[in-house]
Parts: C-alpha cells; sequence; structure tokens
C-alpha cells in the first residue's frame, strides 16, 4: 500500500542530516496523494491503521482504509503537516486480538509512525491500545463501543482512563445498548425478548447494557444465551427460546453471526425482528440472511443526511475506491484528520521526533474540529462528547435509518 522513493537531492540530504540520531524522519519525495508543490525535505512521517481488512469483516475494515488514505491524500495535497510528506500503512488484522498484536507491534517499533487510526473490533482493541501507550502513539477509533477502554474495568462505578494515547470518535455501549432499548420498547412496543451474544467483548458488553435498560423499561429479558462468532447453526439456541415466547430478539455481536440467526430464526416460525448495534449495520447483514423488519443502532447520524459529510461523500466518490465507505468511513475520516491536524500542531514549523509525542497527544485531546461527522471533542477519558445515535430498518437489500437522537438516559 505504502511507495516510498528515496529522496538524493542535495538540500534533502543537508536537512536529513539535520535531524536527531533516532531516524524519526524518512527522507521521501511526494508520492501519491502527495501534493508536488509541498515542502517535504523534512522527511515522511506515518499514519498507521489497524483493521480487518480480510475475512468475514473486511466489508467495514476496508471501507475504513479507504476513508483514512483520503484523509492522508488530502492532507498531503494541502500540504498540511509543514515540511513532511504523510505515508500511510495499514496493517490487516482479520479481526483476531493476537493478530492485531502483531500488527500493533510492527507499526510501535517504527520510529515514524506517529499515530493509528482503529481498530473496529474493542476486542482487538483491547491488545493494540496498551502497545502503542507504551510508546507514547495516538490511537483513534471510529469504532469500538466497549467502555472499558477509556473507563477502565469499573466503568460504570469507578472510572479510571487506562491508555492516555487512545481516544475514540464512537459513543460507547453505556449509551448504545440503552439507545436500542428504548426505540425497542418504547417505539416498537416489544416487551419479551431474548438476548443472545457472541461472547466477544463487544457482543457482551452491548448486550448486558441493552439488557440492564430494557429491564429498567418494564420489559422482560425471557433468556440470555451465548453462541460463538463462528457458529452457523443456530437451532441449538432458538430451541431453548422458542417456548419463552419472545416477541423479539437482541443480538450483540456483528453481522456474520446475526445474518444467518435472523434467518433461522424466520425458519423456525419465530417471525420476530432482530436488533443489533452498530457490529450488524452492513449490506452483508441482508444478504446473510437478514430480513425486513429488523433493526440496529449505530453511532452517529446517516451519512446521506449529515450535511457536513457532502463533501466526504463526494470526495471518496472521487477517488474511485473499488469499495464502499461502509458503516464507519464518516466516522474513520474524521479519526485519521484528528490525528493528522494534531500532528500540524504539535510540529507547527519545527520537526518530529520521540520528544513531540507528548505534545501531539495534548493536541489530540485539545481538539476541536467541525468533521464530516459533526463537532468532535474530547472528554477527560478520550471519549468523544457526541452522543447522538440512529435507529436503522432492513430496507430492500440494506439499512436504511429510521430515526436519529441523542441518547438521554431513563
Amino acid at each position: 500500500m505504502t511507495r516510498r522513493r528515496t529522496v538524493v537531492t542535495a538540500a534533502i540530504l543537508a536537512g536529513a542530516l539535520g535531524l536527531t540520531a533516532c531516524g524519526t524522519n524518512r527522507d521521501e519525495a511526494a508520492g501519491s496523494g502527495g501534493g508536488s508543490s509541498c515542502d517535504t525535505s523534512k522527511g515522511t512521517l506515518v499514519i498507521g491503521m489497524v483493521a480487518p481488512l480480510s475475512g468475514s469483516l473486511s466489508a467495514l475494515g476496508l471501507g475504513m482504509r479507504n476513508s483514512t488514505k483520503l484523509a492522508v491524500d488530502q492532507a498531503n495535497q494541502k500540504c498540511t503537516v509543514k515540511g513532511y510528506k504523510l505515508d500511510f500503512q495499514p496493517e490487516d488484522d482479520q479481526a483476531t486480538a493476537q493478530i492485531a498484536g502483531q500488527a500493533a507491534t510492527k507499526l510501535s517499533s517504527d520510529p515514524n509512525v506517529v499515530g493509528v487510526v482503529g481498530t473496529l473490533n474493542s476486542s482487538t482493541a483491547q491488545t493494540v491500545a496498551p502497545i502503542l501507550d507504551a510508546k507514547k502513539i495516538v490511537m483513534v477509533s471510529p469504532a469500538n463501543t466497549n467502555p472499558t477502554l477509556t473507563l477502565g474495568q469499573a466503568a460504570t462505578t469507578a472510572p479510571a482512563r487506562p491508555f492516555k494515547t487512545y481516544f475514540r470518535v464512537a459513543t460507547t455501549d453505556l449509551v448504545q445498548g440503552p439507545f436500542g432499548a428504548q426505540y425497542l420498547i418504547q417505539k416498537a412496543g416489544k416487551k419479551n425478548i431474548a438476548v443472545i451474544n457472541d461472547g466477544k467483548t463487544y457482543g457482551a458488553g452491548l448486550a448486558a447494557t441493552f439488557s440492564a435498560e430494557a429491564t429498567k423499561l418494564g420489559a422482560k429479558v425471557v433468556a440470555q444465551e451465548q453462541v460463538g462468532e463462528k457458529d452457523t447453526d443456530f437451532s441449538g439456541v432458538i430451541a431453548k427460546i422458542r417456548p419463552l415466547n419472545p416477541d423479539a430478539v437482541y443480538y450483540g455481536g456483528e453481522y456474520p453471526v446475526a445474518g444467518p440467526l435472523s434467518a433461522q430464526l424466520a425458519g423456525a416460525g419465530l417471525n420476530i425482528p432482530l436488533m443489533g448495534g452498530d457490529g450488524i449495520v452492513d449490506k452483508q447483514f441482508v444478504a446473510l440472511g437478514g430480513r425486513v423488519g429488523d433493526l440496529a443502532t449505530n453511532v452517529g447520524a446517516p451519512a446521506d443526511q449529515l450535511p457536513s459529510a457532502a463533501t466526504f461523500i463526494s470526495d471518496y466518490k472521487a477517488a474511485n475506491f473499488a469499495e464502499d465507505f461502509s458503516a464507519y468511513g464518516v466516522l474513520t475520516y474524521d479519526a485519521a484528520n484528528v490525528i493528522i491536524n494534531g500532528l500540524a500542531t504539535a510540529v507547527g514549523t519545527g520537526t518530529f521526533d520521540d520528544s513531540k509525542r507528548q505534545a501531539l497527544i495534548d493536541a489530540v485531546q485539545a481538539t476541536k474540529l467541525d468533521g464530516a461527522s459533526g463537532s468532535i471533542a474530547f472528554d477527560q477519558y478520550g471519549d468523544t462528547t457526541n452522543k447522538v445515535l440512529t435507529v436503522y430498518g432492513v430496507k430492500g437489500d440494506n439499512f436504511a435509518p429510521i430515526e436519529t437522537g441523542t441518547y438521554k438516559a431513563s
């Protein structure tokens, strides 16, 4: 993905000799997406990414990759970071924590890596975040929603930020689960709900916050079941919940399981809606068996309904990427720009080396950005201050927005 070309002009070599001995900066001319009129005499800095670029969740990861590349290319064209060219280095984590850790270790060993966009999964972030934090490398996620990543293990009783370098532009499951429960119970009128999750960090956490709010609102959670993230036959769990007469199923997990689960519910005579969180909001959910009437929540507002996202959508189309920007494209673009803008502030007219990493962290923490997804700022834990979410329903071969709102505690 990254193209590098060594510059051999005397001016660039002279500039390289003035850099610190740690070798933080590479000397390369502007490559793909680079503005040829920009001064890049200080070298090259790298924006990394860790996301699933292959496997069952690649529809989301590839949209994230493309959206980050767009932001990096635009920054190079605008000479955003004075004196530097930015390279983009995406790493495939295959939605697997171990592989994500290897990707993070690879990126963190490169002194030119200034920040990382990602991850998609909360379970992979639990591995990646401490690795990057140890090297003071900023990480901004467009998709992680598990509360413990920013609030610690006692998220609801004694919040404590575990990683000073970790930020996210997606709101958390402390908001998303209850938001989904409020809609399903108060708007859709469901009162007897079976809750199923995939046992992963994201799915189990989302199911727990949904269940707590559903009970609080007077609904009955008739079952709490777990399936495997690679399961394909759900007859066993369906046999357990059928006698309990649920009028809806809430699933904590992602679309590779949620789609077939929805289809098998209907095949077993349970013609009831399946609802999930942002992990199922992709047309692949429908392709895998999702049905009209199924519901989901997603962080933020629909891109095509946001005036602030119009330019991003237009620029993304003009870039002719092979893949759609998918559910997290807008947030990923913003996450990348948070890092880029913070880097521009930290560097100023000077140079970047390890001594500037804290300045970059501070600049990201102080972010006040009008992004494609709306206003972006972070609280003291690194969480976004934007609590907007949207309920979607299946229409045709994809999800369509039903209503957008800001979460309010019941």
